[in-house]
């Protein structure tokens, strides 16, 4: 149905009521249980969710079957109800948001070849894109690195942001937030989001609870203000914006209960690394994870959040807080208008959407957590649920160290460090036969293995939250009072993902001494936790690759993948921010910080980690110097920008003028050849393996984001177009053009395929040959065959960032089909969305079962025909001898919807397909 129209509302729903002397309407859920029986045990995402299907009834995408199928839900706590749900809004952000633009841009272009009016493709919902991405740690450590890295990213990224300048000023319903003032997530939680939204509709102002889906998978942190949202690739967010409902089935519900409270000394970091630990061996990818119970009523929504943001992580699609008492403290907080906040309670109230003390609603499944069982952790070394205690860090890493070298070495190195930690000899301690000597600003020192060379606080994850950026702002002030210094190797950076941060810690005096150990802010921006972290000085790199060390860093993020950090970096360990600051005096995490010294003071003596770490009743002080004024003159005028982005100037057209000459902005082809009618499926046969891929395959190994090197086949491409190596920028900055996205695809350095005896990066054999080569040169050699590919991974395939390119570049190659042992959500769904199949392999088969080495070739039978919602399809391997195994694959399109999709190529040409039927 059209947002424009009111629902047909067959259960006599409508219902007003008054707040801030307006009076509202609205979809009473307490009405639709008068009809339909209790609902107040649904738990309340789904009473969202029911919500939204009352108000969108039009007898055709939402009818009462669906409705019923909501209270059914409460009898089996589970279903395979397909269901259509419309989001409020959109939100994106640079990397993702520039290739959704892209696609529009395209789109439009394919309407006015089609002869329609290209306005056709146009935002029907709101569309708030930040641009959050681009900015990079090139500078660090001195006064003037936030401007010197705004002036670069400017620079760097000019062809980006005309483009979306010029994006800003051709569709209706698309606000850009320009570069330098935070990221998404924390500006949608301090300013964008509203917990209940409202629009006028036939004369009625209509009241109803703000929801969105997002261009990125950290969309969820927006949970904890008691807006129901998660991520989405760009493709499915596009066709949301168009008017595209989400297709998607009734989910299971985890009930989280939490109880208790934090110990003096636990921050809200290792309350969430424990969450996301608990919640991944419990298994939870494709459900709603919802939070209740009586420890909820003194978390801030700023914890809250904390946690919600990390939802990807412990792999749900949601991690929802109930509106209570502490939703409209935290509103109040930000500056949101006191109406506002009367509409939040009364709404919430009237719907049966506010916590009440002791209410448990019916969950599929529930675990529990007493707050005060929580400990001081860090996660690591290269996945977010691997939660480390810090009593544990050193045994974690020594073993890391013997994993890798053999315990031979790392026995040598034992006995060369005998003696244990002492304070005067703390950096002896490390010595390591790889151990490299190392000269930096004139001061002689030793790089070590576990040497931290990059300590970032950084990532909305933790700079959302007051308490824990206090926390670091007072280790640096006890830090500096007693004399310690950061390690001269180490590359500090301060980018919080809001203004409003930098405010608070000037007031509190303690930016000062956050700059005095070198965490200059660097930008407002994601920074080093999307792989920004720019470039480690050449003597430490020159050391790591001499030594072949393996070293750390310490992030306050939430990814901590292989190879995204940094491609020197091998460990990644994320931690609360004053735990950041710890590592960086320390310089190394093979210690224990709670029984050995992090360094001396000017007397000598040694300074542990509880000399340094504030009390809580320190932390609330400074907290309490957090004001609602300090929201309101930084989101005064947060769509304006600073001179230089005003200052850009764009062609006022409705479509777009592609230039041949750029290398950020390209034409992509994916409409190309696009008739009224698609064309028919067809099974695969004889298609070859372009990669044999083992389990825990991210996004970030599929299509990277970071910076790439003048030999692959992306910097071959640019430096063929008279671009630089210095001015390469990062893959994800040119989502934009597909040619260097094609050429990233499967070329992250810490990949590996195993067709590859030991080879890290984006390599195959190009079985006709045996030859090894780049995976692109490959593919682009079988297509010039006419050779269909095949992708063979292990289990959870496709985790971590909602990555549309990791599934634009994979059709891109001419890969037909994925098969798997299982996928995560977002990515199965954006490989639909592309025309590529994602299959699953039975329980007790997989690439080893059937001994697959690469070389064989693959058919799969039963793609001719319908395409239904996980249907049964027939591979046959072929191996080189001439013989075959044949096995059943379950096909990963779960609705009907995603059937049709997948039938038209992709979502967008369905999308495109049906506006020009429409016109």
């Amino acid at each position: 149905m059209s947002s424009s129209t009111l629902s047909k509302d067959s259960l006599n729903t409508l219902s007003s009521l008054s707040a801030g002397g307006k009076t509202f309407h609205y979809y009473s859920l307490p009405k639709a249980a008068g009809a339909l029986g209790d609902l107040n045990r649904l738990p309340f995402s789904l009473k969202v969710l029911l919500e939204n299907l009352l108000r969108n009834e039009d007898g055709l995408t939402v009818d009462r079957s669906h409705v019923d199928a909501m209270v059914q839900w409460l009898e089996t706590r589970t279903s395979d109800t397909e269901i259509q749900f419309r989001p409020a809004r959109v939100l994106m952000q640079d990397f993702t948001g520039v290739p959704g633009v892209v696609d529009l841009a395209a789109m439009r272009e394919a309407v006015k070849n089609a002869g329609k009016d290209p306005a056709l493709i146009n935002p029907l919902s709101p569309v708030d894109l930040v641009i959050d991405h681009s900015v990079m740690v090139d500078k660090y450590g001195t006064p003037s690195a936030f401007s010197d890295n705004v002036a670069i990213e400017m620079e760097r990224n000019q062809e980006r942001y005309e483009f979306l300048r010029w994006g800003q000023q051709a569709f209706d319903n698309f606000r850009v937030v320009p570069p330098g003032t935070g990221i998404c997530h924390q500006v949608n939680l301090e300013y964008l989001g509203k917990t209940v939204w409202q629009k006028e509709v036939e004369g009625k102002t209509l009241a109803y609870p703000d929801t969105l889906v997002g261009t990125d998978s950290h969309t969820t942190m927006i949970n904890g203000l008691g807006i129901l949202g998660w991520g989405v690739g760009g493709i499915e967010a596009e066709a949301a914006m168009l008017g595209q409902p989400v297709s998607m089935l009734i989910p299971e519900v985890i009930g989280f209960k939490i109880t208790g409270k934090l110990r003096e000394g636990i921050t809200a970091t290792d309350l969430v690394l424990t969450v996301v630990e608990m919640l991944r061996k419990k298994g939870v990818v494709g459900k709603f994870v919802e939070f209740y119970g009586d420890g909820l009523k003194d978390m801030p929504v700023a914890d809250r959040a904390t946690i919600a943001n990390m939802a990807p992580e412990y792999g749900a699609t949601c991690g929802f807080f109930p509106v209570d008492d502490q939703t409209l403290t935290y509103l109040r907080l930000t500056g949101r208008d006191e109406a506002l906040l009367e509409l939040v309670e009364a709404y919430a109230k009237a719907q049966g959407l506010w916590r009440e003390p002791g209410h448990e609603p019916a969950y599929t499944d529930t675990l529990e957590l007493d707050m005060g069982d929580v400990e001081a952790s860090l996660a690591g070394p290269k996945r977010p649920q691997d939660r480390v205690p810090l009593k544990n860090m050193k045994a974690a890493f020594e073993l890391l160290m013997e994993t890798a070298e053999g315990p031979a070495r790392q026995q040598e190195s034992r006995l060369e460090s005998e003696g244990g930690q002492t304070a005067v000899g703390v950096d002896d301690s490390y010595h390591h036969p790889a151990s490299q000597p190392l000269e930096m600003n004139g001061e002689v020192s030793r790089l070590d293995p576990g040497a931290v060379v990059i300590a970032a606080i950084t990532s909305c994850t933790n700079t959302s939250n007051p308490s824990v950026m206090m926390a670091a702002g007072l280790i640096a002030r006890n830090a500096v009072a007693k004399g310690l210094k950061t390690k001269p190797w180490v590359k500090t950076s301060l980018a919080p993902g809001s203004k409003v941060v930098t405010d608070y810690l000037k007031v509190a005096g303690l930016q000062e001494d956050l700059d005095h150990l070198g965490f200059n802010l660097v930008g407002y921006g994601c920074t080093t936790c999307i792989g920004n972290s720019g470039p480690l000085p050449e003597a430490v790199e020159k050391a790591i690759n001499d030594g072949d060390l393996t070293v750390a860093s310490v992030l306050s993020g939430n990814r901590n993948f292989e190879g995204r950090v940094h491609p020197l970096v091998k460990t990644n360990w994320l931690a609360s921010p004053p735990l950041v600051v710890a590592y960086a005096l320390a310089g190394n995490v093979r210690l224990d910080l709670s029984k050995d010294p992090l360094g001396t003071d000017r007397e000598g003596h040694p300074v542990y980690l509880n000399d340094l770490w504030p009390s809580q009743a320190d932390i609330a002080e400074a907290v309490e110097k957090v004001k609602t004024d300090m929201f309101r003159k930084e989101y005064g005028e947060v769509f304006e920008g600073d001179e230089i982005w005003r200052s850009i100037t764009v062609p006022e057209s409705k479509v777009y003028e592609w230039s041949g000459q750029s290398t950020y902005i390209q034409h992509p082809p994916f409409f190309d050849g696009m008739g009224a009618q698609p064309e028919p499926v067809n099974d695969i046969t004889d298609a070859r393996i372009l990669a044999l891929l083992g389990d825990s395959v991210t996004t970030d190994h599929i299509s990277p984001a970071g910076s790439f090197k003048p030999d692959t086949p992306a910097g071959q491409y640019l430096q063929a177009r008279g671009v630089a190596p210095k001015d390469f920028n990062s893959y994800g900055s040119r989502r934009g053009n597909h040619e260097v996205m094609m050429r990233g695809t499967f070329a992250n350095v810490r990949i590996r395929n195993e067709m590859l005896d030991g080879v890290e990066g984006g390599y195959t054999r190009f079985v006709p040959t045996g030859e090894q080569m780049a995976i692109y040169d490959a593919a682009m050699k079988y297509q010039e065959q006419g050779t269909p590919l095949v992708v063979i991974a292990g289990k959870e395939y496709g985790t971590g960032s909602s990555r549309d390119w990791a599934a634009k570049g994979t059709r891109l190659l001419g890969v037909k089909a994925v098969v798997a042992e299982s996928y995560e959500r977002i990515h199965r769904s954006n490989l639909i969305g592309m025309g590529v199949m994602p299959l699953q392999f039975p329980d007790g088969v997989d690439r080893k079962t059937l001994n697959l080495t690469g070389e064989e070739t693959i058919s799969i039978e039963g793609l001719a025909g319908d395409i239904t919602p996980g249907q049964t399809l027939t591979m046959t391997v072929t191996y080189t001898d001439g013989s075959t195994e044949a096995c059943e694959l379950t096909s990963r399109i779960d609705t009907a919807n995603e059937a049709v999709y997948f039938q038209h190529g992709g979502i967008l040409h369905y999308v495109v397909r049906e506006m020009l039927k429409s016109a």
